[in-house]
């Protein structure tokens, strides 16, 4: 039985492109825009659930990951 598991995506601009990572599994795409980023991910996502062997995922798959904001203070920072 199929079941849907909610994961992060950290997409950043690279380049002249994006790259996406899923920090539960390790696993990173990319894709010319956000959207191809993020449906090249899932798609890897998916790939690996379906090729990785049980204990493979269960090393990978962290079971508690947070993505939260943080305010460190900085030196004055270069602008585009």
């Amino acid at each position: 039985m199929a079941r849907i598991l909610q994961l992060a995506a950290i997409i950043e601009r690279e380049g002249d492109g994006y790259v996406a990572t899923c920090p539960e599994v390790d696993v990173v795409s990319q894709g010319r825009t956000v959207e191809e980023a993020r449906r090249n991910l899932l798609e890897a996502v998916e790939g690996f659930f379906e090729a990785a062997s049980p204990s493979e995922i269960q090393r990978r798959l962290k079971k508690e990951t947070y993505v939260v904001p943080i305010l460190p203070t900085v030196a004055a920072m270069p602008t585009d």
